[in-house]
């Protein structure tokens, strides 16, 4: 009897474990638990570098036709959080961004991918930059595994309007989140 409960509880363990590892997963290589120079904004105060990081998606879920991206700080003192990052019409067939892709001038950005505009008024990555002593802000980065192969919007479009088009449209979601204060 305990070697038949010792087998179904080893059975469980194994089962739950390698259906954990094919979960919708983001990961990157240039960003950690918290957010550094190279990634803060320049400019509103801020003197980072403003480079996106690197991000790498995996185990998109059956019927993705695209991705999208977004980072977004709910501590941010607006009333509204702040969206620094707002990038869709990601191609289904890619998954991964390189560093920086989020300035529009490299034109690192997947063929046919949209970066519309920020809370900072601008297209392309914003990076942190919360009120010096305001403490930590949590930036949270998703990516999005999408229905449709397009939004049908275009890079004037605010943030809030793609959130709606994209909650929508999502077949699942996977995030990362890192912190920075000044």
């Amino acid at each position: 009897m305990k070697k038949a409960n010792l087998i179904l509880v080893l059975s469980l363990i194994i089962s739950t474990v390698s259906i954990a590892q094919n979960t919708f997963t983001l990961s990157s290589n240039t960003l950690g638990g918290e957010a550094t120079k190279l990634h803060e904004f320049n400019g509103f105060g801020c003197s980072g570098e403003n480079q996106s990081p690197q991000l790498l998606w995996k185990n998109a879920p059956e019927g993705t036709k695209s991705f999208a991206v977004t980072m977004y700080d709910p501590d941010a003192p607006t009333g509204s959080g702040f969206w620094h990052w707002v990038i869709f019409d990601i191609p289904s067939d890619v998954n991964e961004l390189q560093s920086n892709t989020g300035n529009v001038e490299l034109n690192l950005t997947p063929k046919g991918a949209i970066q519309s505009i920020t809370d900072y008024g601008i297209k392309g990555f914003g990076g942190p930059c919360p009120p010096e002593g305001h403490g930590f802000h949590q930036y949270i980065i998703t990516v999005y595994a999408l229905k449709t192969e397009k939004l049908g919007l275009n890079e004037n479009t605010n943030p809030a309007v793609v959130g709606f088009n994209l909650w929508n449209q999502t077949l699942a979601k996977a995030s990362i989140v890192a912190y920075y204060k000044r």
